[in-house]
């Protein structure tokens, strides 16, 4: 991947994309290397189970959630974070509106279109 993104970014000047039903994100940097995303979530919002190849270090910067990480569920809230081996299967439910700061490597060349 040739892309990247800025080296100071303002959050005011990335776009929002839909992810899904309740979920928006924005990247905020990036390289083929690393991704920083920040993940909103309405209340009951559900981010489906899946996996990928990329290693993922989340925290949670508001809100609460119910974690299911390789099968194990968890509730962590404002504070608290995670991290996801490649491969392994996970989603997210909101408990409230809260939102995930999602670390990725190497970057998802799918969230880049």
């Amino acid at each position: 991947m040739n892309q990247q993104s800025d080296v100071f970014i303002h959050s005011s000047n990335v776009a929002w994309e839909q992810a899904d039903e309740g979920i928006e994100r924005q990247m905020l940097g990036y390289d083929g290397e690393l991704m920083m995303v920040r993940v909103v979530f309405k209340r009951g919002a559900v981010g489906v189970l899946h996996s990928h190849p990329h290693r993922q270090v989340s925290y949670v910067e508001s809100g609460s959630f119910e974690l299911e990480i390789d099968g194990v569920k968890r509730v962590l809230k404002q504070g608290d974070s995670y991290f996801v081996p490649p491969n392994l299967i996970h989603g997210a439910v909101a408990l409230e509106d809260a939102s995930l700061i999602d670390v990725f490597t190497p970057a998802r060349q799918d969230f880049l279109k």
